[in-house]
């Protein structure tokens, strides 16, 4: 039982979308990893001096009041299912949800997660690989695990997404400025993960594993250092993580053009 949790943390949610701001880039959190210990997702550098809003997200005059961020979920989890529909209440966790994306989103440039920080529920099934011998890789069949997220991901309408962000954005800064960055913008943060999962390099063709003991790693070292957001990607396959990327270019234009 305990080799079979542990086997679990290995493979991670994919990324719900930012998109979703959910991440994508974030439903397959079952990759073999070391569990991660809580205080990860609140690893911020130290204060600096106030960040410029590179990426001002203009203010929603014409929507409903917002609540408190402590009592948001009900309402957030409601608009989310305007825009993905009610199939996205069987991974979503509707608890915290604005505080943990935004802790999902901080987290996917660095190497570890804090686990417990999902917005998401984990994919269903175990991942599988394929041996011949001592050579261990990636099995093909481990797409198929993220098909029905990923076909929430493909039938996403990004323009409503951004306008459910922008609603929705003062408790996303809420949220942001108490993980630890008081001076900083989170729509500036959110560009930079964009920037960084784009720049996750197309592998092609079975992936290289090693078990150096329970856990799976990447063989080849230029991949197992590379951030978890970027190793999310990767294990997702390269037809998923090609679609990701468009909705994650489509919401980039979106949230970073100059308003006025």
């Amino acid at each position: 039982m305990e080799e079979d949790v542990k086997k679990w943390l290995w493979w991670g949610i994919p990324v719900v979308v930012a998109a979703g701001l959910i991440g994508a880039l974030y439903y397959g959190r079952k990759h073999k990893e070391e569990p991660v210990v809580q205080q990860v997702q609140n690893e911020p550098v130290a204060p600096a001096p106030e960040q410029p809003s590179n990426h001002p997200i203009a203010p929603d005059s014409a929507g409903a009041p917002l609540p408190p961020l402590a009592n948001s979920d009900a309402v957030l989890t409601d608009s989310l299912a305007g825009v993905f529909g009610r199939s996205l209440d069987q991974f979503l966790v509707p608890k915290d949800v604005v505080r943990h994306i935004v802790a999902t989103v901080d987290n996917l440039p660095r190497k570890k997660m804090a686990v417990e920080k999902w917005p998401l529920r984990t994919t269903a099934g175990l991942p599988t690989v394929d041996a011949q011998g001592e050579t261990i890789t990636l099995s093909s069949a481990n797409t198929s695990r993220y098909e029905p997220i990923m076909t929430i991901v493909r039938n996403t309408d990004t323009k409503q997404v951004v306008a459910l962000y922008k609603h929705f954005y003062p408790l996303f800064q809420q949220a942001y400025t108490d993980l630890g960055y008081p001076n900083g913008y989170f729509n500036n943060r959110l560009v930079e993960v964009i920037d960084h999962l784009l720049e996750t390099p197309e592998v092609k063709g079975p992936i290289a594993l090693t078990q150096p003991s329970v856990l799976y790693q990447f063989a080849d070292p230029s991949l197992e250092e590379r951030s978890a957001g970027q190793k999310l990607l990767i294990r997702m396959g390269s037809e998923n993580a090609a679609a990701l990327k468009l909705k994650l270019r489509e919401l980039r234009r979106e949230i970073a053009k100059p308003t006025g």
